[in-house]
């Protein structure tokens, strides 16, 4: 199969950094394409847990996802409880998770180097989701502990089938952030080859962000998932991808999304919104990416024997689509190489402990 050929380690992570250490900033707000930011072997902070802020030099233009970091609290039930009654859990655990981390840790797995802004209380939570940070890879320069608010957690109440009911508590991830970023903060964001944010922490955070990618022509894309609420105008203005599952999208347009002809006029109001390229998470019936303009690309499902937690699978899709994406890969291998990285994550227990390595979606790619 060529187009997986084209995702082999040989030539999936070596790339080249431009001579020109700047690149032209995306046109508009509302560009159709973009090319990923790739400047000449930029300076980033070293790795570290804790804030250095010393520059070394990496060649590549780092994955910057600035989200939420969670403690997810799971209970393994049989169905969910009715109102007013109290059921048993057949076990319970504590693993490290929230979109935001889980997206870098999805990253720093891919083998991409990735950074993670974010924010964890000063409690065993924030020591649990820098240590899981930390093991995947991901450089925590940019890891702000605060002592005003505890780490945010969430409670997974997982069924027997697989699905999920989860209820955050937002901690960290929604308080203590400054009003005005500083420029440090903002400097790893520029210098990115491309941004993840998701609806986790403050809008007023990804908006600055957001705004600073957008001014160094860095493409941005936006998980919808986090809060209900609109989603400002003024962050939808800096997005590039915008990318919500089938509910999300339903409720982000006020639209129906059970087929895909509803999800495609819902994604037209996501046009009109002003997000040229919306990338929907259709859960068991695949993905598809709408370029407006542009004929929709779908991709289906790659199955996995068996189904043991969907959690994280989304931000799994979202983040290995992001890492193939700045790596130069065409929008139809990226698409593939996203769903075989959701595929092995459904198959293990947690958000980050089920993040897969590079090696083993390329061996999954390589065997369809």
């Amino acid at each position: 199969m060529r187009d997986v050929a084209a995702l082999s380690p040989s030539k999936h992570f070596n790339p080249t950094p431009q001579t020109n250490p700047k690149t032209q900033p995306i046109q508009s707000p509302n560009s159709n394409h973009f090319s990923p930011k790739k400047p000449n072997k930029p300076s980033f902070p070293c790795f570290s847990t804790t804030p250095s802020k010393t520059p070394i030099p990496i060649s590549t233009p780092p994955l910057v996802v600035v989200g939420s970091a969670n403690a997810d609290i799971y209970v393994e039930i049989e169905r969910l409880p009715k109102e007013g009654e109290t059921i048993s859990a057949a076990h319970g655990q504590t693993l490290a998770g929230g979109k935001g981390a889980n997206q870098a840790v999805c990253g720093g797995k891919l083998s991409y180097p990735t950074y993670f802004v974010g924010q964890v209380g000063q409690d065993a939570h924030g020591k649990l989701v820098t240590e899981a940070l930390e093991g995947g890879g991901v450089h925590l320069d940019y890891v702000n502990t605060v002592s005003a608010a505890p780490t945010g957690h969430a409670v997974v109440m997982l069924q027997s089938d697989g699905q999920n009911s989860i209820i955050i508590v937002g901690g960290a991830n929604m308080s203590c952030w400054p009003d005005c970023m500083s420029d440090d903060d903002l400097e790893v964001v520029r210098s990115a080859g491309i941004v993840l944010l998701q609806r986790e922490i403050p809008d007023f955070v990804n908006i600055q962000v957001a705004k600073a990618a957008r001014t160094a022509g860095v493409p941005v894309i936006l998980d919808a998932g986090g809060v209900d609420a609109p989603i400002p105008s003024e962050l939808l203005n800096f997005v590039d991808i915008l990318s919500p599952n089938e509910s999300e999208l339903a409720r982000l347009t006020g639209m129906p999304t059970e087929s895909f002809e509803q999800i495609s006029r819902a994604v037209i109001k996501c046009h009109e919104m002003g997000v040229k390229q919306v990338l929907v998470k259709l859960g068991a019936k695949g993905s598809a990416l709408f370029i407006e303009g542009e004929e929709r690309i779908k991709q289906p499902i790659i199955s996995a024997p068996r189904v043991l937690d969907t959690t994280g699978a989304g931000d799994t899709f979202t983040a290995a689509f992001a890492v193939a994406l700045v790596e130069g890969k065409s929008k139809t291998e990226c698409l593939r190489f996203a769903a075989a990285a959701a595929s092995l994550c459904v198959q293990v227990m947690g958000a980050i402990p089920s993040m897969p390595d590079r090696k083993s979606v390329l061996n999954l790619l390589q065997s369809l």
